[in-house]
């Protein structure tokens, strides 16, 4: 009987197991325009990259790799306006290796474009939106009423590149108390 007892057990914890493993975030590196390198589009295909940008769901824990040779390219992150107007100064990021990752860390609206002169003009940028985790691509707490009557003043000078948040999302946070649970909850019954 506590050979039966023990198998029980076991099978219990290989549940909970299973659940738990559930719970974990899987996260992609996405090679920026597939099968091309990051360089100036072709004219028979301007737009590769505004195209390509429409077809992942990027998530929080996702890459971008930009692959390019570093002798004639580089990637930096701008700003929405530096990206609107290929404003190539004041990078928020410089990225020059040929081999160029960049990890996605928050949700929101990231842009890219080549560190080279002229090369924005030629569309030769990128744009992302990262959800959030309740599938939008506005913050949760966006409510179109809640808009201030002013617009915000946002400082000239960027800081480093932000760390990875170290909060988990609350689907991952209820995943896990829910695989606790019922882990609790079949020791209890076992015993």
């Amino acid at each position: 009987m506590a050979n039966l007892r023990f198998s029980r057990s076991q099978f219990l914890c290989s549940v909970q197991f299973l659940i738990l493993l559930q719970s974990n975030v899987f996260c992609y590196e996405y090679k920026v325009g597939d099968l091309h390198a990051w360089g100036k589009p072709s004219s028979a295909n301007p737009l590769i990259y505004s195209y390509w940008s429409k077809y992942p769901q990027f998530t929080v824990g996702d890459s971008l790799f930009f692959l390019y040779p570093p002798s004639q390219d580089s990637v930096i992150q701008v700003t929405e306006q530096a990206f609107n107007e290929c404003n190539l100064k004041d990078p928020i990021l410089y990225m020059d290796d040929g081999n160029s990752l960049f990890n996605i860390s928050s949700p929101g609206r990231f842009y890219f474009t080549s560190g080279v002169p002229g090369h924005c003009e030629t569309s030769q940028k990128l744009q992302i939106s990262v959800l959030f985790t309740n599938g939008s691509a506005l913050p949760p707490s966006y409510a179109p009423t809640a808009l201030p009557d002013t617009s915000p003043s946002y400082p000239t000078t960027f800081g480093s590149i932000p760390a990875v948040s170290s909060s988990l999302s609350l689907q991952s946070i209820s995943s896990t108390i829910l695989a606790a649970v019922l882990g609790v909850t079949i020791l209890m019954i076992i015993n």
